[in-house]
């Protein structure tokens, strides 16, 4: 039986020239299958040739620090030279089969680094995060400027060994709380320098660090940003402000903008506190997109967060609302999710309520999805299939027996 071509199914091209297969894209989700020393593994190959193999048009990985010592969990990849130039090669190998994009999102925390990690982590000022995590995480020093320009050659030196490795593009991860996010937001920036004060200055880093990567790899090889649409905090960054960040990163040349949404002391982009109604229309970001589009000159738009239906995704990208459909979570449940699309036997991934029924343990309900997620993603990074019916009470318990207290402050969002 003939089935109809999905507009899913429609290939994209960059401003650059890069050619994208179809509109699926698999936004970031912590792995957590480094190695203890921060190497790549042979899970990650695994799992990325999965994801690869399964139809995607482009493959985002988990967030590669660029800085050993400074890592948002566990088992975080770090880039920092070319100490495991052959791993990250067979990594890229696995993740472009089948004629997949796979890109390197590349981040620092900032002070999003909890203490077991960081004794004295850095941000852009000595401002300590609030809300209920706070207790978990130390104060952080203000970086000195030399160490801001430190930061900027690790990222373009980090995105230059993703090229030599295979990896087809990159993304700088400037949402959800960790340091660019940080630069970005009035409230984590209080600088007086000329990195802090005006938006102009608070973007400077990530602008500066733009441009390094640019001057690393070359004007063909794609560049991503993923952005918040707003923190979603008092005195934080805005939506008008990332509207200004957004038409300015476009302007200078970046390839695709992912809009997300929140941070550790909000976070929003797990849906844990979207109304319903927004839950029912599936994209939480999708107003922003409208009005972000009238902002980029020709930067194709990604949003993340809450597709599940094949009629929600196929409506965002017919409507001209979205360029890219990201999605996550699902992909945990669904590797051959794009494919399932492509031939007609995509069914809405329904997935399952991740709470124990106890406020004390459920009030931490983000962290403990994020957790039985990565024991989804750690199931196909051993060539087993994803179980959905993942029992959250031994999910919980393997997470306290492999990391103690810790499995409710480690998890990156």
């Amino acid at each position: 039986m003939n089935q109809l071509k999905s507009v899913l199914e429609n290939s994209i091209q960059l401003p650059n020239g890069t050619i994208i297969k179809n509109r699926i894209f698999k936004s970031a989700m912590s792995e957590a299958l480094g190695t203890t020393n921060q190497n790549p593994s042979q899970s990650l190959v695994t799992l990325y040739k999965t994801w690869a193999d399964g139809g995607a048009g482009l493959v985002m990985t988990g967030n590669v620090m660029i800085d050993r010592n400074a890592l948002g969990e566990p088992n975080n990849v770090a880039v920092e030279n070319e100490r495991d130039l052959e791993m990250l090669m067979k990594w890229a190998k696995a993740g472009t089969e089948n004629g997949t994009h796979l890109w390197m999102q590349l981040n620092h925390p900032g002070k999003q680094s909890p203490k077991m990690i960081s004794k004295k982590p850095v941000a852009p000022s000595a401002v300590p995060l609030s809300g209920g995590l706070k207790r978990f995480f130390n104060q952080p020093r203000a970086l000195q400027v030399s160490e801001i320009e430190d930061l900027i050659v690790r990222f373009g030196e980090a995105a230059r060994i993703a090229k030599k490795a295979g990896f087809t593009g990159v993304q700088i991860h400037a949402a959800h709380g960790y340091l660019f996010n940080q630069f970005l937001s009035p409230y984590h920036n209080q600088r007086t320098d000329e990195w802090g004060g005006t938006l102009a200055n608070r973007m400077k880093f990530l602008e500066e660090t733009y441009h390094e990567i640019r001057k690393q790899v070359g004007a063909s090889f794609p560049i991503g940003i993923k952005l918040n649409s707003a923190d979603f905090q008092k005195g934080g960054f805005t939506e008008d402000e990332s509207m200004e960040v957004i038409h300015r990163m476009s302007e200078i040349g970046i390839d695709l903008i992912e809009i997300s949404g929140g941070n550790y002391e909000n976070p929003i982009m797990m849906g844990t506190d979207v109304k319903e109604t927004t839950k029912k229309r599936e994209a939480y970001f999708i107003d922003y997109a409208k009005k972000a589009s009238q902002k980029l000159i020709s930067t194709p738009l990604v949003v993340t967060g809450g597709f599940r239906s094949q009629k929600g995704m196929e409506e965002a990208v017919a409507n001209g609302e979205i360029d890219m459909v990201g999605i996550a979570r699902p992909f945990a449940l669904v590797p051959d999710l794009a494919d399932r699309i492509f031939n007609g036997n995509y069914e809405t991934v329904q997935a399952k309520s991740i709470k124990t029924g106890i406020k004390l343990i459920d009030k931490n309900a983000s962290l403990l999805e994020i957790g039985w997620y990565e024991q989804q993603l750690a199931r196909i990074g051993k060539s087993k299939s994803p179980n959905p019916n993942h029992n959250v009470w031994i999910s919980l318990l393997q997470n306290l027996l492999g990391n103690g207290r810790s499995v409710f402050l480690r998890r990156r969002a």
